[in-house]
């Protein structure tokens, strides 16, 4: 399953996995993104949020971006 979530480092609300209306998630992780502290921030978030191990999330896009797209394996 793949998915695209919207990331706020270093937030203070983290860490959080929000939904929207239209079903869009945005993650805040407390970690700055500086050498990939906010990406294993993110994994970790959403690993919690969803039920599954660290293992099993792969950021595929947007390893620099805030926009990233997410694998969870099945």
């Amino acid at each position: 399953m793949q998915f695209t979530v919207r990331v706020k480092p270093g937030s203070r609300r983290g860490p959080l996995v929000e939904s929207d209306a239209d079903g869009a998630l945005t993650v805040h992780v407390r970690e700055r993104a500086v050498d990939g502290a906010a990406n294993a921030g993110v994994i970790a978030a959403l690993a919690a949020h969803l039920g599954v191990r660290r293992a099993d999330i792969t950021i595929r896009t947007g390893h620099a971006a805030r926009i990233k797209r997410i694998e969870v394996a099945e």
